[in-house]
């Protein structure tokens, strides 16, 4: 029998047209501005942005006549020494903490995720360009943090605050303060992107798919973890960096080492073939549907910044808060972290997934190092790198939180603070439960357009950063 339809009352039928229609407008719109981002995207991640990180790197690396590389060992020696806080009254934490919380921001999902993400899209040759960009990236990180302690403010609390955005404004004078203001709203909105929501997702899935963790329940533990540190400011957080960032690396570079060891018969293979298809295009082979050299150049520059952030100025942001009354030395310890990071911790990465063989897999992702990792140590290889995922989200959870709050706080003074970490702590759960896909590729975006004032000012100032360098070691 037929189901009768109950006649409409007046103007239900243009009610439910008109809800189609608006249906189908916001359904166009979200298709436009999604699109519109995406184009967006690949112009700020295209090859002349590409070719503007590295080539600001090298011209700064030239300016300094290699000096960032020459004194790689010096570097090592003042981080050792730095351990100690120092004098109160020219910062917050000891320099050790601000190099610490700085690889708390940086060593997290771009080591595991990106390098993997980079091998997969351009093959073993990207992890080539990737120590390219971590070589001239220390040249060009020496000079964010030169720059950021040298024109470093003391705000209302007496506590002290730098980076680019303080760099342009003191540095380049106040012609120049809408480049600033231009960092600190990318830096201020980016952070919520690819340092806090992003982050969590990474964590919820990889707990979810290895030990099958709720998500939510991932969410709220989460952000009580974080609030319990960053509500305490840049000195729990810079503590809490101190004493997890080296166990989490130390461990990490471990396990690594393992899966190297396992696979040792391997390694000259996989280092020729990381030199041979830098410069020569790798065949579809397995799984991999194969790359040209532009894409591994693209992949391993693009993912080499996304790990060490060299070019995006963030570095300085903390180094800025050590104790310190020298710009130089705090330069020369917070290049240390591309090092770490690129050169170690990512190459450790990469070198797992080529001598396992698994990069021909067609496996992406976090999944590819996972897969990496339980070839080499059967039955708990996955599970570890699950959670050494988990603690490097945390931390650079920890390490964007001061970011963002030093963006906003330049923007809006320091009234911003509390209530930034209030919404940065609530963000947490939300990001663990969301599709963010798009908030991935906003985040991703903004990301991205914080490299443009910086590397503007690192050229302008570079001159001030070469003489502030002379004036140190001719006068030690």
């Amino acid at each position: 029998m037929p189901t009768q339809r109950r006649p409409l009352r007046s103007g239900e039928g243009r009610g439910r047209a008109l809800g189609g229609v608006n249906s189908q407008t916001k359904e166009a719109a979200v298709e436009f501005i999604t699109n519109l981002v995406n184009l967006v995207n690949g112009v700020v991640w295209g090859p002349p942005m590409l070719v503007a990180i590295l080539g600001t790197g090298l011209f700064l690396m030239l300016r300094l006549k290699f000096m960032p590389l020459a004194k790689i060992g010096h570097g090592f020696k003042l981080m050792w020494q730095g351990r100690k806080k120092g004098d109160e009254s020219s910062g917050e934490i000891s320099p050790f903490q601000a190099l610490m919380t700085c690889l708390a921001a940086t060593v997290g999902t771009g080591n595991i995720a990106g390098v993997a993400t980079a091998i997969f899209l351009g093959g073993p040759g990207a992890l080539f360009w990737m120590w390219c960009t971590a070589l001239v990236g220390m040249a060009t990180k020496y000079c964010e943090v030169v720059l950021a302690v040298h024109y470093r403010e003391t705000d209302d609390r007496q506590e002290h605050v730098g980076g680019p955005m303080y760099a342009i404004k003191n540095g380049l004078g106040a012609k120049w303060l809408w480049l600033g203001t231009a960092f600190a709203i990318f830096g201020g909105l980016a952070g919520f992107g690819i340092g806090n929501m992003v982050q969590v997702n990474s964590m919820a899935h990889a707990l979810t798919d290895t030990f099958g963790v709720p998500s939510w329940v991932t969410g709220v533990v989460a952000m009580i973890f974080v609030g319990l540190v960053i509500l305490g400011g840049i000195k729990r957080i810079g503590k809490v960096a101190a004493s997890l960032v080296p166990t989490m690396a130390i461990a990490y570079v471990a396990a690594a080492i393992v899966v190297l060891v396992v696979h040792a018969e391997a390694i000259p293979a996989a280092f020729s073939l990381i030199f041979t298809h830098a410069f020569s295009p790798v065949s579809a082979a397995g799984g991999f549907a194969g790359a040209a050299v532009m894409a591994a150049i693209r992949f391993g520059v693009a993912r080499g910044i996304f790990s060490n952030e060299a070019g995006l100025g963030t570095a300085g942001i903390a180094q800025a808060a050590g104790t310190t009354t020298s710009a130089v030395r705090s330069g020369m310890i917070g290049m240390l972290g591309t090092f770490i990071d690129t050169l170690i911790i990512c190459s450790l990465t990469g070198l797992a997934i080529i001598t396992s063989g698994v990069w021909t897999s067609g496996v992406s992702g976090a999944g590819l190092s996972a897969a990496a990792f339980e070839a080499g140590m059967p039955g708990f290889g996955g599970a570890l790198l699950s959670i050494a995922l988990v603690v490097f989200a945390f931390t650079t959870i920890l390490g964007w939180s001061y970011y963002g709050e030093k963006c906003w706080e330049f923007l809006v003074g320091t009234k911003a603070i509390m209530p930034f970490r209030i919404i940065w702590v609530l963000a947490v759960p939300f990001g663990a439960v969301a599709q963010l896909d798009f908030a991935w590729l906003l985040a991703d975006t903004l990301n991205g357009l914080m490299a443009l004032p910086n590397l503007l000012s690192l050229l302008l100032l570079s001159p001030i950063v070469v003489k502030l360098t002379r004036d140190h070691f001719s006068n030690p």
